[in-house]
């Protein structure tokens, strides 16, 4: 069976999750398409995907860049704090996977035997992810305007993405699950102080987001994780590229980098979870 038939046999069996961006409406998958009641329309690809924007959105995440990441989370790079995660999970769950990208993560999550939908604002992340062998569905979203409808999710995870909390409440069902995580003080700390030493950038402080966070959910718990991770120096290239970090850095810098790369990099994270009243 094609990749598209799969998917669209997906989304039926989930019954009502999608909503209509247009209308608000309940989608409904008709063979391989998504229709809500008022005949607002959308299509999947061929890879299974579908896109919920009105309109392609330009973002800095080029196919290059994405290529970078697939490369750099397939050999491990996040392992450690996705497995604390799929850990949690029963498998028996809808999950919600924000910010997706390329969909290595999600991928992961979805091993579980979780019902597993990942969306990012990127087309191209989108299309990289729909290439995947997974039974998690892909598709291209606002994170501000989520086409799913209320209660629609048991787990909601949050990977490095920005938080639209009052989204995620609504789409989270009650006693749902939320995973958030955070760079921390030492994440991917060879980069950047490599490329910004004696600048503002050489450090790094996530206390304005967690602050954000702590404020709509007091009663989180937060989970430091830090670990080493092994890079070869062929894979340092993709490291710099996959990373925002590296986007306005010196040419001159990031040239010294690339040519002394060091043997690992330090991954400084905080998962930040709740469970939803």
């Amino acid at each position: 069976m094609r990749k598209i038939n799969q998917k669209a046999e997906w989304a039926a069996a989930q019954g009502p999750v999608f909503a209509c961006p247009v209308c608000h409406e309940p989608l409904q998958a008709i063979e391989t398409s998504l229709v809500c009641a008022a005949g607002h329309r959308f299509d999947l690809a061929k890879k299974g995907t579908v896109n919920f924007l009105n309109a392609p959105v330009k973002t800095e995440y080029t196919t290059e860049m994405l290529a970078a990441r697939r490369r750099v989370l397939q050999a491990g790079l996040f392992a450690p704090f996705v497995t604390r995660i799929k850990q949690a999970l029963s498998g028996q769950e809808r999950l919600l996977d924000v910010g997706c990208g390329e969909g290595s993560p999600t991928a992961a999550l979805a091993e579980t035997g979780t019902a597993t939908i990942g969306f990012d604002i990127s087309a191209p992340a989108i299309n990289l992810a729909g290439a995947l062998e997974t039974p998690a569905f892909f598709c291209v979203a606002d994170l501000a305007r989520l086409p799913f409808l209320t209660n629609s999710f048991d787990v909601l995870v949050d990977l490095f993405s920005p938080g639209a909390y009052a989204e995620f409440d609504r789409v989270l069902r009650p006693g749902g699950r939320l995973f958030k995580v955070i760079p921390a003080t030492g994440y991917l700390r060879e980069l950047r102080e490599g490329l910004y030493s004696g600048t503002d950038k050489a450090t790094y402080s996530n206390a304005a987001v967690k602050a954000r966070f702590l404020q709509a959910y007091p009663d989180a718990v937060v989970t430091p994780i830090s670990y080493d991770f092994p890079v070869a120096t062929e894979q340092f290239a993709d490291v710099v590229t996959m990373t925002p970090l590296s986007w306005q850095a010196p040419a001159d810098k990031r040239q010294a980098l690339l040519a002394a790369p060091p043997s690992s990099i330090h991954v400084d994270v905080e998962l930040l979870q709740i469970t939803l009243s």
